[in-house]
């Protein structure tokens, strides 16, 4: 029994995608969840080619100035680190993150 649910756990990884692995299960520890980041970088960037550019621009070299929290959000948590995945892995979690939570084509 202790082997299948090992092997249950093992496979359940292994589907999981690059975005849940390395975006939700971080984010998920967070007060602010991460539908909030989306839609702060949907209101200042306004198109998915715009928003996907800035939020990996952010990823690849976390700063301050290309951060979209407010100031109160980042003296509390800080600039996070940078993202270790390579770009191909990077670019395929961002589409996922912006096709989970865009509202194009959503709206009715």
């Amino acid at each position: 029994m202790r082997v299948f649910i090992i092997f249950l756990i093992v496979m359940l990884n292994l589907q999981a995608s690059v975005y849940q692995k390395n975006c939700v299960s971080c984010h998920e520890k967070l007060p602010v969840k991460i539908d909030k980041f989306f839609y702060r970088y949907l209101l200042k960037y306004s198109s998915g080619i715009e928003t996907k550019y800035a939020i990996k621009i952010y990823l690849q070299d976390p700063k301050k100035e290309n951060s979209i929290l407010n100031p109160a959000l980042l003296n509390r948590f800080g600039v996070k680190k940078k993202s270790k995945l390579s770009e191909k892995k990077l670019k395929k979690a961002i589409s996922e993150y912006w096709d989970k939570y865009k509202v194009i084509g959503k709206l009715k």
